[in-house]
Formats: structure tokens, C-alpha cells, sequence
């Protein structure tokens, strides 16, 4: 029998036993009822990734690799679904883990539900672990656009299990469970600088150092021009949508403090897709979608780990600096001859070190204070100097642990007979979506003059069976 009650305002009461004195914890339903709704905003980014790296693919490619980014969002949100229920939340937010890992008290969700969660008293723990199992899923996702073109789909599977478990699960543990290293030392995270985008980001970095540069790197077959601009803008909206409740969510409570976090996310995203597209504007002098599109993604990126924390003008400067910086930093990879072809390390990982420093400058105590009882010592503005240093030992712990995990996950499938990553070069070719899903997002695009002979006859015979049973239903019909 659940240990709840509800009183004459629909509030949910349960009663603790063990507190001394015996207490009574209310849940009001206007919190989880926003927490809950922002459960499935943050569930709709996750498909908004893989239309948005779909779209990015580059114009050459067309049809050959776009529907494998789509179905991995998906394939992701379930693998990462079974993960959380597994052993995820607890090895993430059980209360008797260590500074760096949880342990398996809420193993199978065990005990996981009215009892107060670890992340607020105001909503019951079952609220908070559906709510944070979102979290989890977009995470790998935003990884393993560094696969694109060039990976195996089923290994993936294991990949991302094993991803979220080792690198995810930990940071997560260390940065938002009340027993971990960064959260002891004070560091202000509000919705996952560095366990959703730098781990993220950095392990996009290493998954492409794995991978080694894609067929044609570096001549014109490359060329970035996205395939379709508007999967792109598609997938933004879906990202910018689902982000009021990534961050706004994050306050796990509908109050002040949640509004505000919606406000700076909003004009963070706005800035940063103004002034990327400005920057980008000085060079081809077009006003270009896509450049506004990848601006607004760094804004939300930047702003993530400050939205419960800032004021609406450091907003500005978050959506101007990631723009800038990002816009900028999507040059590393010719500097550094690695091939991140979705620029997911200059997105995802710079931009959460842009946010996570700009937000131990900027962060306020009194805006921490709308809840009505968070209390912080702020950041710079607040004249607490130590806050810079926390976050930077916070960022470059991210950046380090992802890369050199990842790296080993990547290694030790590589020996491991049938979780090789690594595409050959005929498939490259023909692309992912027909060696690999037979499916294809688009029905009738023709192929490239870049396949092989033997490759091409396959493809050009398959096509002629598609459009011969194609004839034949509709001559049915």
C-alpha cells in the first residue's frame, strides 16, 4: 500500500515515520504537473537531435545517411529508457553512493516512488527519476552524431548502454547527487554543462579521433553544405521548444525561479542565432538558416548550466559569447586534423565550458532565491571569487574523464568480435541507410557517381525492384 494520501486541495501528503519528529511532506500537484510536462519537452529534443544531424548531413550524401540519424534518437530514447531502469538512477542518484558513483540501492527502480527525491523534496522520487531518465537519453545522442556516415548500428546499441553507464551516470552522480565531488565543493550546475554537453561533446571528439577522417576528407566531395536545410530548421525547433522544459524543468517546481530560467533560455538562443549568423554573414554575405540554426544550439548549449542562476542581461552576454566562441571553434578540427563532421565538440563541449565559466561570473544568489529556499553564494557579481575555480576543476574533470572513457569503450569494442564501429570503405560509399537498414528517408534520389562499380550495380538493382513493385501496386490499385 502507497504510504500517500491527498487532502482536500488534491495535494499529495506523505507521511514520514522516520523523521524526527514524525513529519508530513506535501506535494503539490502544480510541481509535478510541471515537472512532468517538461518530462515530455525534454522527450521531443531528443528526435529534434536526429532531424537536426539528419539535416546537417553533408549535400553529397543525400539520401545515403539521413534516416540513420533519425532512428538513432530513437533507438537511443530505448536503450536508455531500459539503462535508467536498470541501474541508471541508481547508480546516479542513490543517496548512499560515493563522492563519484551511486550504488544499486534503487536497482530496477526499487523503492523508487513517493518518497522525497534527492533532487527536491517537492516532488515525489518517481516524478524526479522519469523526469532525469530524459536527461540520460539526449545525452549519448548528442555523442553519437559523431558516428555519422561511418558507423555500424547495431554496435551502437551496446555502445550507448555502455556510454551511459560508465561516463554519464558518473558525472551526472558527481555534479547533482548531494554526495558528489562537485556538488560538496559548490559547484552550480542547474541543468548539465558539463554531464549533458561537455561529456557529450568531448566524447564526440573522441569517437571521431577513433573513427579516423571519412572517404574524401579534406577535397570537394566534403564540402560542407547540409542536404536539407529544413530538417535543420526542424530540428531546432524542436530543440528550442523542448528546452524550456530542459531548463525551466530544472527548477523541479512550477515557481519564479522556473520562469526566469525560461526567460534567459529563450533570449540566450535568440542572441546566440542572431549573432552566429552575423558572424557567418561577413564571409558569404547571405543570411544564412542554417548559421542562425547552429547560434541558437550554442545559446541553449552556453546558457544550460546558468538558466536557475542569472539575470536576464548575462543572457545576452551568454548568447553572444557562445556564438562568437563556437562559431569560431568549429575551426579546431582543421587545426587539429580530426573529423567531427556534425561539429558536435565545438558546439556542444566549448559551449558548455563557455557556460559553465560565464555562469561562476555571473551567477546571482538572489535569482537562485525565487524558489523561495535556494541558497548559494553566487559567483563573481556576488563577490565570491572561488566560484571560477570550482567550475573550471568541474570543466576540465568532464572534458578529461569523457575523452579518456569513451576512448576505452571505443578500444575495447574494436577487439570484441561483432562490436566493431568502424564501417569499411565500399559501405561508406553506399551508405549507411542501405547496408545497414535497407530504409532510406527519401524514395526516389538518385545515387552518387562516387559508388564503385559493384557497389553501384547492387544499389541501381535494388532501385530497379523498388520501382518495379512500386509500379506493380499501383497498376493494382
Amino acid at each position: 500500500m502507497v504510504n500517500i494520501t491527498y487532502d482536500g486541495s488534491g495535494s499529495i501528503n506523505w507521511f514520514d515515520a522516520n523523521a524526527s519528529p514524525p513529519a508530513t511532506v506535501v506535494y503539490n500537484p502544480g510541481d509535478i504537473a510541471w515537472v512532468l510536462a517538461s518530462t515530455a519537452l525534454v522527450w521531443i529534443m531528443v528526435p529534434g537531435v536526429g532531424f537536426f544531424y539528419s539535416g546537417l548531413l553533408r549535400i553529397l550524401i543525400r539520401r545515403k545517411n539521413a534516416l540513420s540519424m533519425i532512428y538513432l534518437s530513437m533507438m537511443t530514447i530505448a536503450v536508455v529508457s531500459f539503462q535508467w531502469f536498470f541501474w541508471g538512477f541508481s547508480l546516479a542518484f542513490s543517496e548512499t553512493g560515493s563522492r563519484f558513483i551511486g550504488d544499486l540501492k534503487y536497482f530496477g527502480l526499487k523503492g523508487v516512488l513517493e518518497q522525497p527525491s534527492i533532487g527536491s523534496t517537492r516532488i515525489p522520487s518517481i516524478v524526479f527519476c522519469i523526469y532525469q531518465l530524459m536527461f540520460a537519453a539526449i545525452t549519448p545522442m548528442l555523442a553519437i552524431g559523431g558516428f555519422a556516415e561511418r558507423a555500424h548500428l547495431g554496435p551502437l546499441l551496446f555502445f550507448v548502454f555502455a556510454w551511459s553507464t560508465l561516463v554519464y551516470d558518473p558525472i551526472a552522480c558527481w555534479t547533482w547527487n548531494s554526495n558528489g565531488w562537485t556538488f560538496h565543493l559548490g559547484g552550480l550546475d542547474f541543468a548539465g554543462g558539463t554531464p549533458v554537453h561537455i561529456s557529450s561533446g568531448t566524447a564526440a571528439l573522441a569517437i571521431s579521433v577513433y573513427l579516423g577522417k571519412r572517404r574524401g576528407y579534406g577535397t570537394e566531395a566534403l564540402a560542407y553544405k547540409p542536404h536539407n536545410t529544413t530538417y535543420v530548421i526542424l530540428g531546432t525547433i524542436f530543440l528550442w521548444f523542448g528546452w524550456f522544459g530542459f531548463n525551466g524543468g530544472s527548477a523541479l517546481a512550477a515557481n519564479l525561479r522556473a520562469a526566469q530560467a525560461c526567460i534567459v533560455t529563450n533570449l540566450a538562443a535568440s542572441v546566440g542565432g542572431l549573432t552566429w549568423m552575423l558572424w557567418d554573414y561577413r564571409i558569404e554575405k547571405k543570411w544564412s538558416a542554417v548559421g542562425f540554426c547552429s547560434g541558437a544550439i550554442a545559446g541553449l548549449v552556453a546558457i544550460t548550466p546558468g538558466s536557475g542562476f542569472v539575470g536576464s542581461p548575462a543572457a545576452v552576454l551568454f548568447g553572444f559569447m557562445a556564438g562568437t566562441i563556437c562559431n569560431f571553434a568549429t575551426q579546431l578540427k582543421f587545426f587539429a586534423g580530426y573529423d567531427d563532421s556534425l561539429d558536435i565538440f565545438a558546439s556542444h563541449a566549448i559551449g558548455g565550458v563557455v557556460g559553465n565559466i560565464l555562469t561562476a561570473l555571473f551567477a546571482q544568489s538572489s535569482v537562485a532565491g525565487f524558489d523561495g529556499f535556494t541558497v548559494i553564494p553566487g559567483g563573481w557579481l556576488d563577490h565570491h571569487y572561488i566560484q571560477l575555480a570550482i567550475h573550471l576543476a568541474d570543466s576540465a574533470a568532464g572534458l578529461g574523464y569523457s575523452f579518456v572513457m569513451t576512448t576505452i569503450i571505443l578500444w575495447i569494442m574494436h577487439y570484441i568480435p561483432g562490436l566493431r564501429l568502424r564501417v569499411a570503405e565500399e559501405t561508406e560509399i553506399v551508405g549507411i541507410d542501405e547496408s545497414d537498414m535497407g530504409e532510406f528517408a527519401y524514395d526516389y534520389v538518385g545515387l552518387e557517381t562516387e559508388l564503385k562499380p559493384s557497389a553501384y550495380a547492387r544499389s541501381s538493382a535494388f532501385m530497379a525492384e523498388t520501382r518495379e513493385s512500386d509500379l506493380k501496386e499501383r497498376a493494382s490499385a
